[in-house]
């Protein structure tokens, strides 16, 4: 029973006196696991078992059998829970949710989990939140196998292309000219795909706007399709905020 830093993604009550919870592990990555919080509604446990808390835990099994999950046998906090409020909270439960609905359980990922750290230590800090989730987004791609590859848009950028489009399993694909009147398919400004390739995030560029603007379509693009198209929950609250603030 090794213990491990670890965050929990999400829990909820599985029996009687006992939870199910989802953790990213700094070593065995996404796992699931049973723990028990006893009857008092001020377990320890129970209180410790928050998303956004740096935790320190150990575990029983390998969570490989086919009749068992692994049990939760130790859980302390190693620092206080990071504060996170309004935008940067919901921001913090998207994270939550892209690694539940998209990362496989018991595989190892300590650079996502360090990735992961760093940005809700960002998003507790205040630091501009769109290119803390860009940057994230970008590791989770590169944990499942899918990272972009950002040369056509250096060595196809001829004088015919207008910009690129993205095609999930082929790339970025040049959209030409005279081609793009009659196709609905969204293409990408060059320049602003460029600036994402060399992450020129300078607050200071007059096309931050436009490539922070070009940055969110893509990733929602993408992860549409790896979502297969069903709707984030998490979305769901900067949408409430909108329409509280109307």
């Amino acid at each position: 029973m090794v213990e491990q830093k670890a965050f929990v993604l999400h829990a909820r009550p599985y029996q009687e006196n006992q939870q199910l919870v989802e953790l990213l592990t700094e070593y065995d990555g996404k796992i699931s696991a049973l723990v028990y919080v006893g009857q008092s509604k001020r377990s320890i446990k129970k209180a410790l078992l928050q998303p956004f808390l740096p935790l320190t835990v150990a575990f029983k099994g390998n969570g490989k059998q086919n009749f068992s999950l692994r049990i939760l046998t130790s859980v302390e906090a190693n620092s206080k829970s990071y504060l996170l409020t309004k935008n940067s909270l919901y921001s913090a439960f998207y994270l939550n949710e892209l690694l539940i609905r998209l990362l496989t359980d018991d595989i190892i990922c300590e650079t996502l989990f360090s990735q992961y750290h760093a940005t809700i230590t960002a998003l507790s800090q205040g630091l501009a939140i769109a290119p803390l989730l860009r940057i994230f987004e970008l590791s989770l791609l590169d944990e499942l196998g899918l990272s972009l590859d950002f040369s056509p848009v250096f060595e196809e950028n001829g004088e015919h292309v207008a910009g690129f489009y993205y095609v999930v399993e082929q790339g970025f694909i040049p959209a030409y000219h005279y081609a793009i009147k009659n196709i609905t398919t969204p293409w990408f400004n060059t320049l602003h795909l460029q600036a994402i390739a060399e992450q020129n995030y300078d607050r200071n560029n007059a096309e931050l706007q436009g490539i922070e603007q070009t940055f969110k379509l893509l990733m929602r693009q993408i992860f549409h399709h790896l979502l297969e198209g069903k709707p984030l929950n998490s979305r769901k609250l900067f949408v409430m905020k909108k329409y509280k603030k109307e």
